[in-house]
């Protein structure tokens, strides 16, 4: 019987040492510890031998089978220690291949810069859901009952609020101002927030238009703040953003959520003002409404237009990266195509 173990033992360390790799190590295993192993067979033919027997020959077999089990742990790990993913020994003096490596979108890139500048100027940066409804998006912002921007060739509503009012009635929101109203409704006044985000809009793609875009909306509400700040604020950001002093001009507009409001231009950076594709060749190009927030729109807010005023402008994000990197259309900002992505790396 003893003699009959060892050797047993003898041939099973014998394959253990032997495996080449680990797919043959668990070969080895399966044929010694497997539910019908040599050792695993012995085991069970314990109460089958002699009485005198059966109490010796199990406590061997046990031995023997955490000699194997040992020994086929000291032998994965060895094989593990000098395993490699080469065929054979790699020359080490082939030069390497540089991996691939990511960078910002250039419009992430923008925004990032914007809050580090308008941080610096005290002012908080505020998100919200890019669902909005007619309460926020139009209502509030002194949008009347008939403006043509409530209209669906326009603004993208939800499907099933079509026929609902005000709150009820949701859309992708068509611009941000409806948040700058319910920042107003959480934190009241005095407040200085901008407010980055994308917004939608139904209408035809060209060189400087996208149906999908990005917006950064900026806000002050203090008590007696000059229509002469607001303009050396627009000025001071724009310098921040470019590293120089950029031409603007600032036209009289018409927006519902401000009185008085204009439009905001700076030089095109494109051709600085010779005239382009970009500018429609006018040297040009807008950037941003602006104004004092509107009687009505403060009195949304829960502020009295009497005590509290201020300077709100609405950046349009992408052509500002469209300044920023001499881009010429707006879609290649939002094509995915690696080709332009990889130039802002």
């Amino acid at each position: 019987m003893l003699d009959e173990l060892a050797q047993v033992r003898e041939d099973a360390l014998a394959a253990v040492g032997a495996a080449k790799d680990l797919d043959e190590l668990d070969e080895t295993r399966q044929s010694l510890l497997g539910r019908k192993g040599v050792i695993t067979e012995l085991l069970k033919s314990v109460g089958s031998r002699p009485p005198e027997e059966r109490r010796s020959f199990g406590q061997n077999t046990n031995q023997i089978k955490k000699e194997i089990t040992q020994a086929l742990e000291e032998k994965a790990a060895e094989l593990l220690s000098s395993a490699s993913v080469f065929e054979q020994a790699p020359d080490l003096t082939v030069p390497g291949i540089k991996p691939q490596s990511g960078g910002l979108h250039p419009i992430t890139q923008m925004s990032y810069d914007l809050n580090d500048a308008f941080r610096s100027l005290g002012f908080e940066v505020y998100h919200e859901h890019e669902i909005s409804s007619e309460l926020y998006a139009f209502d509030h912002l002194n949008f009347p009952p008939e403006h043509p921007a409530r209209e669906t060739m326009d603004t993208y509503w939800l499907a099933g609020t079509e026929n609902e009012t005000g709150a009820t009635r949701l859309a992708l929101r068509p611009h941000l101002t409806g948040g700058s109203v319910r920042y107003l409704q959480e934190h009241g006044a005095p407040a200085r927030f901008v407010y980055p985000g994308r917004v939608y809009r139904n209408e035809a793609t060209d060189a400087n238009h996208e149906r999908a875009f990005y917006q950064y909306e900026a806000l002050i509400v203090e008590k007696n703040f000059s229509f002469a700040s607001g303009q050396l604020f627009v000025q001071t950001i724009l310098s921040k953003v470019f590293g120089r002093d950029v031409p603007v001009r600032m036209r009289a507009g018409f927006f519902p959520f401000v009185e008085p409001g204009f439009e905001i231009d700076m030089q095109c950076q494109v051709c600085l003002g010779a005239g382009c594709r970009t500018c429609k060749h006018v040297g040009w190009i807008e950037i941003m409404p602006g104004g004092v927030p509107h009687p009505n729109v403060l009195k949304a807010a829960g502020l009295n237009p009497e005590e509290w005023s201020g300077f709100y402008i609405n950046i349009g994000l992408d052509r500002l990266v469209m300044m920023r990197y001499g881009i010429d259309d707006v879609r290649l900002m939002h094509s995915a195509d690696l080709r332009f992505l990889e130039q802002y790396q």
